[in-house]
């Protein structure tokens, strides 16, 4: 008695078909790197700072009784938005503030 299987035998015809099967494959899991590699590099190459030459202040004074939430910045202004819904607007090169504005929630 013989407890081996019986192989089947093979068919050169599938063994091709699957051989141009993994080819394309191949080709096209390549293919694909290459363009999502490229997408990367020119959507990101540009993304650097808009304007390199814009400097944060050295110092903000404040009036008293507020804190700062958060900064922005235009180009020749920056404005703090404070704790108690109000922004302040003030001069990039004198630091003096040019406006209050009160957000109102409501």
């Amino acid at each position: 008695m013989n407890d081996d299987p019986q192989m089947q035998p093979v068919d050169p015809a599938m063994v091709k078909y699957l051989r141009v099967l993994v080819t394309a494959l191949t080709a096209t899991m390549i293919i694909g790197f290459i363009i999502i590699t490229a997408l990367f590099v020119t959507r990101f190459a540009g993304s650097g700072p808009v304007d390199a030459d814009v400097t944060l202040p050295v110092s903000i004074t404040l009036p008293d009784g507020t804190d700062a939430a958060a900064f922005t910045q235009g180009g020749d202004w920056y404005a703090v938005v404070t704790g108690d819904d109000n922004i302040l607007i003030f001069d990039r090169t004198s630091g003096a503030l040019r406006q209050t504005i009160r957000i109102d929630l409501e």
